[in-house]
């Protein structure tokens, strides 16, 4: 009730106003600076971004354009980004908001060299493209189609194999169909850790269909790009060099503060193509501040942009690429290690396999509704300030959904999470560890 008040017409203090944060702000947030915060990927931030967000406010850049530093460092963070996951010189990028943005700019990208750079003066004119990718995908990637004029409908959405991974055969097929019935398929998206379970399309097989069938390859590395900092885990993502672009997040696995998404697409020439304007007022010049062409907002949307690049910059130089992978390393570890626990505990069974550091599970009883069961667990639990994890459905299954990225979490957090599921699961489905009925007027609410 506190934060709906009418604009402020007169000045306050600053320590009134500082003092009101505290108490109306900081106690009530998400909690995803917290170690056993597994219910959605989200990276747990660092202190060298924090500096780096102080630092880039005080210069107040505006990164659309011109000639200064701050555009160089975003430059240098698109290399470095490009070198992680074995593009070429030749690839451009960008940082957004995240990768529901980047994964929209490279759907544009896609349209564009399908199209032709006619398309962005005279639209689809009749044109029926199509694209296709998994249900395990990002609901963004749905939006993006929405939001460029293409239309939900025209996402083809593949089955998932056996090890919830794109099917191939599958894709094979719905591409000769839309063929022959005349439409142009012209883009396939392959994930490199789906939102369920985490699993990694295969990717080089994808990458190879693309290519003999012109389509283009874009892959959803949301989390999963920062894999590649790990020798571990790496090989998981073979494949994603040969894509045409990636979208990911560096406040994810890289725990950089939010906000700070990428896009990288291969060829640079094809990236501006889909973007890149020329009006009087944003004349480019070759000297001064005007110069310094292409600009970013050649490459994406945005003409006023933020310095984000600086506390992604700060990171990598401070802990190194190194030392980030090891923490990648360290969450599927972690993963793998929930993962054996859920197995040897008979009241809970695995929904899924591990490949990366996402574990669905879920609490089994003699109660006949384990799906509103296992849903009541985990909002006992976000409630309880014990641990935060989340549900979502695995082969038509509810799943309480642990996905680890914090570099805080530890093994520790790892049990606490799971014996604070059984007690809840036992709790709600009436019974005692011994396995005797409790009596509903007379146990015990959460905790």
């Amino acid at each position: 009730a506190e934060l709906k008040t009418p604009l402020p017409h007169a000045a306050g203090s600053l320590a009134d106003t500082y003092g009101d944060f505290q108490r109306l702000v900081q106690p009530y947030i998400a909690g995803n600076i917290h170690p056993r915060f597994m219910g959605w990927v989200q990276g747990g931030g660092n202190p060298v971004g924090v500096l780096a967000e102080m630092l880039a406010a005080t210069l107040n850049a505006n990164l659309g354009g011109r000639d200064h530093a701050p555009i160089e460092v975003e430059r240098e963070v698109i290399r470095w980004s490009a070198e992680m996951l074995g593009f070429p010189t030749t690839t451009t990028g960008v940082l957004v908001t995240g990768t529901s943005v980047a994964n929209l700019i490279a759907l544009l990208v896609a349209r564009t060299q399908a199209m032709g750079a006619g398309v962005r003066k005279e639209g689809l004119a009749g044109h029926k493209l199509v694209a296709y990718t998994s249900p395990a995908t990002h609901n963004c990637v749905l939006r993006a189609m929405d939001m460029a004029g293409l239309g939900t409908q025209a996402l083809r959405l593949i089955p998932l194999d056996e090890h919830h991974k794109i099917s191939l055969v599958e894709l094979a097929a719905a591409v000769r169909r839309d063929r022959e019935a005349g439409l142009q398929p012209f883009l396939v998206i392959g994930t490199a850790g789906t939102v369920d379970t985490g699993a990694v399309d295969d990717l080089t097989g994808i990458a190879r269909f693309c290519q003999q069938e012109s389509l283009w390859f874009h892959v959803d590395a949301a989390f999963g790009a920062l894999a590649m900092l790990s020798p571990a885990q790496r090989p998981l993502l073979a494949g994603i060099e040969a894509a045409d672009s990636v979208a990911f997040d560096f406040h994810k696995w890289a725990q950089v503060p939010y906000d700070a998404g990428c896009v990288l697409v291969r060829d640079g020439v094809k990236h501006a193509a889909a973007f890149a304007t020329h009006v009087n007022y944003l004349h480019r010049e070759t000297r001064g501040l005007a110069a310094g062409h292409p600009w970013p907002t050649d490459y994406g949307p945005d003409l006023s942009r933020g310095f984000r690049a600086l506390k992604v910059w700060m990171t990598f130089k401070v802990y190194g690429a190194d030392k980030l992978g090891q923490i990648v390393a360290q969450c599927c570890d972690l993963a793998q290690r929930l993962a054996a626990r859920v197995e040897r505990e008979p009241e809970l069974e695995l929904l899924s396999a591990v490949t990366l550091n996402v574990v669905c599970f879920r609490f089994t009883a003699s109660s006949q509704e384990l799906d509103r069961l296992n849903t009541d667990i985990a909002i006992d639990l976000q409630e309880s300030g014990i641990a935060v994890p989340s549900t979502t459905k695995v082969d038509g299954k509810q799943a309480i959904r642990a996905a680890i990225v914090n570099h805080r979490t530890t093994a520790e957090d790892i049990d606490i999470l799971l014996d604070a599921v059984i007690a809840a699961g036992r709790r709600l489905d009436g019974y005692t560890s011994t396995g005797n009925r409790l009596n509903p007027a007379t146990a015990d609410e959460p905790q």
